[in-house]
């Protein structure tokens, strides 16, 4: 009865160790395709940040790139249109996007504020004592 035991123990660890081992094997294979696919979403990423970035500066950019000023979120530009001749008559809100890319939830939401012209002016005035200490 115990050389039965001892023989089963023996059958569990050997299983215990080929299972260990195809664990490991299947773990290595997958490993560079994963390496892979996290540099294709790393460089999409940086291809669209920078896209971003110099989309004023690009052909087919509807204004002008120095009245283009980069926000980056949750909106990449605010375009001020007429600020080149010292007279905004109005703002647009541009959103740069690249591949298969889409608007966010938040960046649907800014644009059906924009659309519902839920938009206000605000000013805010530092308090006289808290500059004076400055």
């Amino acid at each position: 009865m115990a050389g039965i035991i001892l023989l089963l123990l023996i059958i569990l660890f050997i299983g215990y160790l080929v299972g260990k081992y195809a664990a490991k094997k299947q773990h290595e294979e997958s490993i560079p395709a994963l390496r892979e696919d996290a540099v294709k979403q790393s460089r999409a990423v940086l291809s669209g940040q920078f896209s971003e970035q110099i989309a004023p500066y690009l052909p087919g950019f509807p204004f002008k790139p120095t009245e283009a000023r980069f926000i980056g979120k949750p909106i990449d530009f605010v375009v001020f249109k007429g600020m080149d001749e010292q007279n905004i008559d109005s703002l647009v809100f541009v959103e740069v996007k690249s591949g298969q890319s889409q608007l966010s939830r938040i960046q649907k939401s800014l644009k059906s504020a924009i659309e519902n012209k839920k938009i206000s002016w605000h000013e805010y005035k530092v308090p006289e004592k808290v500059t004076k200490h400055l």
